[in-house]
């Protein structure tokens, strides 16, 4: 059964009983997340809590050109880092609300996403993952160089929390959790609306046959383009808030590697899913802290082989795998209740 026909399933309408099933599934899927979401402080840090929504957005973003268009992007880093600096800049520089720097840093990443996916989506496969690569080193190599802008190696420090004249850092790190906690969940809901609209049918159809799609007149690399633009504007939305909630903007959310770890969680959770990043983040941030506060310094060493035993396990990835079982389940119980009913 291919990946399509797996994420059709539950909307083709002809068994009315199996899309109201599915229906009921997803508010209660949706309920379960939002509670978690708003009691997640109460057991987690809170800055540690804040960190696992911001990386599930970013994951979700960079899920919208994985799992949805088929472009594996390794420069995703240069819109969650320079959005970060932005919305620190604004932040430091300004003393605007956090949430409009925010925005600010969102929106630069957009414009920033536009030449380097005109340049990008022109190509596939490795190539674009490649092409993404290069452009999002550079990304990094300006930040090193523009010292006085970025602070260099020395990141850029004491960026303020300002909400409305009050001052989040003095103040309990669960009035900032909840105070950016609308935000994410804001960029959540527009990646939902993303994926299930008339837009998001058309990419799925370019991820699964480019040519077809080409061929009943949709402008590909237009769509691909709009794609990108809209996960690099996501991204942004959470590198912001990361930047927030840290006070600090390390040179490393310019990194390459950090375009890897947001693909180790995509992948972890499963792709073309977008609980599966929301899965994979809480997972990958949740053991790097565990390992970080023993004091195991081999955090990437486990990270990895992790990774390696999800992809060996679980080909669609965790939450993939799960619900790959679900519908295959109740499509077959569909299936034989036909028969008996005829």
């Amino acid at each position: 059964m291919t990946q399509s026909a797996v994420t059709e399933a539950p909307v083709t309408g002809v068994d009315p009983p199996a899309v109201g099933r599915d229906l009921r599934r997803r508010w209660i899927l949706l309920a379960v997340g939002l509670t978690a979401a708003l009691v997640l402080p109460w057991f987690i840090y809170p800055p540690v809590a804040m960190d696992i929504v911001a990386m599930a957005l970013f994951a979700i973003a960079l899920d919208i050109l994985l799992g949805y268009t088929g472009l594996l992007s390794f420069g995703h880093a240069a819109f969650w880092g320079s959005s970060a600096y932005v919305t620190g800049l604004i932040a430091t520089h300004y003393g605007v609300p956090f949430p409009v720097a925010v925005i600010g840093g969102a929106v630069f990443a957009m414009i920033l996403a536009v030449p380097l996916g005109y340049l990008s989506v022109r190509r596939s496969g490795i190539y674009f993952a490649m092409v993404t690569l290069a452009f999002a080193q550079m990304v990094y190599f300006i930040g090193y160089q523009w010292s006085d802008l970025t602070g260099g190696e020395n990141g850029l420090q004491g960026v303020p929390r300002s909400f409305f004249g009050i001052d989040l850092v003095e103040t309990d790190s669960f009035y900032f959790y909840y105070a950016a906690l609308p935000i994410l969940l804001l960029g959540m809901w527009a990646a939902w609306r993303i994926v299930h609209s008339p837009f998001g049918r058309v990419l799925m159809s370019i991820r699964d046959n480019t040519p077809r799609a080409r061929a009943l007149g949709y402008e590909v690399e237009k769509y691909k383009l709009i794609a990108f633009v809209l996960s690099a504007g996501l991204t942004g939305l959470a590198g912001g808030v990361f930047a927030i909630n840290h006070g600090f903007v390390a040179l490393t959310e310019l990194h390459w590697s950090t375009s890897g770890e947001v693909v180790l969680m995509a992948v972890l959770g499963g792709i073309g899913t977008l609980w599966g990043g929301v899965l994979g983040a809480f997972l990958a941030v949740m053991l790097a802290d565990y390992l970080a506060s023993s004091g195991f310094h081999g955090i990437d060493l486990v990270t990895g082989t992790v990774f390696i035993l999800v992809v060996l396990l679980f080909r669609r990835g965790l939450w993939g795998t799960v619900r790959h079982r679900w519908l295959v389940r109740q499509q077959r119980r569909t299936a034989a209740a036909g028969p008996a009913e005829r």
